[in-house]
């Protein structure tokens, strides 16, 4: 399998791999432009916007956006995350032209009548609704808030409720004009395609798009802060925060290895001590997730009222001893599971197209595979424990609570007893 790439004289760039075998191909546009690109005023506006590309465009209605790619057995989607906007398509081979015409018309020829937007504005209402009504959802709001205090990173994705209710159409096209340009997006597709074809039909349909420089965001910071939200529920729900590696920092590779053996797996340290030993909990997990300038290290648990302290403690407690002790067989069994879980999820055309994207956005090339196995290859139990320490004694923390826990322990007892 090789990576092909080809930037049109506009800065459009397209990137595809071959996968032989296949006779479905995954194909679609990311968008550098998310949440973390908003001004304040404007939080929610491109989830609005993603919403509102499947509503209609000057050539196909909404209805008809959906039955051209479903009447060929594909499907078509789309996604708002904070540093990103995408639309896909999945499609038989000879299909491709098709979903390459209708993602190129969503993005390029929407009309946001002002009556979808209204049906739209209701549906997306329902969302901040239903996310607001699930506590391991809200909660990852609120650290966010915490971690990245008047930053974009800090807020939600889907919007205010009140500033949802007020976009128009100005506000859309507003966002598509100052973001939606050809510097700023990658058409990238997996499975199979061929990449001649891909560059001849980009040139076709985004290639009178006008270029313009690269927006940046505004750089974010890791503050860190403490919210606790009581309400009358069965769990109380426990998130933590740690600073971490950025997408480019050399320890990237290390922290994803590290909040695996920490709490990636069953056999991870905080699963195995907090909810098979001392049955604290039934679900605790850690993750490591990063953005162009900024990471996060994030541990989330539900428990009862009473036992919330004890998890608590228990968590700082273990993630000191990885500072410690962590071992040769953990950092080994992290690794194969970060790399089994890298190449099976590229058996997915889908997966590898988002990959294309995402790493020419982040690195502005695709790393071969054998590079990145490389990497992850190269961390050391050294390096770990390195890490382990940074985090648990000298990171910036943030805590978010949810349900009966007026009586948990603040950040401040937390961080005593990392300092202890």
């Amino acid at each position: 399998m090789s990576v092909e790439l080809t930037t049109l004289p506009n800065g459009f760039r397209i990137a595809s791999e071959y996968m032989p075998g296949l006779e479905s191909a995954a194909i679609g546009v990311w968008v550098m432009a998310g949440a973390r690109h908003e001004r304040a005023e404007q939080n929610g506006i491109a989830h609005f916007l993603e919403h509102m590309a499947f509503k209609g465009t000057k050539r196909r209605s909404a209805l008809q956006i959906a039955e051209a790619i479903e009447d060929v057995g594909g499907y078509i989607n789309a996604y708002t995350s904070r540093e990103v906007t995408a639309y896909y398509a999945r499609v038989l081979k000879d299909d491709v032209p098709l979903a390459m015409d209708v993602v190129a018309d969503i993005l390029r020829n929407p009309v946001f009548d002002p009556r979808e937007i209204e049906v739209e504005r209701g549906v997306i209402l329902q969302e901040i609704g239903q996310a607001a009504d699930t506590p391991d959802d809200i909660i990852f709001d609120w650290l966010q808030e915490q971690a990245y205090p008047d930053h974009p990173l800090g807020r939600t994705i889907l919007g205010a409720e009140a500033r949802v209710r007020g976009f128009g159409k100005p506000d859309l096209e507003g966002f598509v004009d100052q973001y939606y340009r050809p510097g700023q997006m990658v058409l990238a597709a997996a499975g199979a395609v061929d990449h001649d074809a891909l560059v001849k039909m980009a040139e076709a349909t985004y290639g009178d798009m006008i270029p313009s420089d690269t927006i940046e965001p505004p750089k974010a910071q890791f503050a860190g802060g403490e919210t606790r939200h009581v309400k009358d529920l069965e769990q109380a729900h426990f998130a933590l925060a740690f600073e971490s590696p950025e997408y480019g920092h050399p320890d990237i590779y290390t922290a994803q290895i590290y909040a695996s053996a920490l709490g990636g797996s069953m056999s991870s340290r905080l699963f195995q001590e907090i909810r098979e030993r001392r049955g604290l909990c039934y679900t605790i997990f850690a993750q490591a997730g990063a953005y162009a300038d900024t990471g996060m290290l994030t541990i989330y648990a539900g428990t009862s009222e009473d036992q919330m302290g004890d998890l608590a403690g228990i968590t700082v407690d273990e993630m000191k001893r990885a500072a410690e002790d962590m071992s040769d067989a953990e950092v080994e069994r992290a690794r194969a599971q970060m790399k089994a879980g890298l190449l099976m999820g590229l058996e997915s055309p889908s997966n590898r197209a988002e990959r294309l994207a995402r790493m020419l956005q982040i690195w502005g090339r695709v790393p071969d595979l054998p590079e990145v196995v490389e990497r992850i290859d190269a961390v050391t139990l050294a390096d770990v424990r390195r890490l382990a320490e940074h985090t648990v004694t000298r990171a910036p923390t943030a805590l978010a609570l949810y349900g009966p826990v007026s009586k948990s322990p603040t950040l401040d007892s937390l961080n005593a007893r990392r300092a202890a």
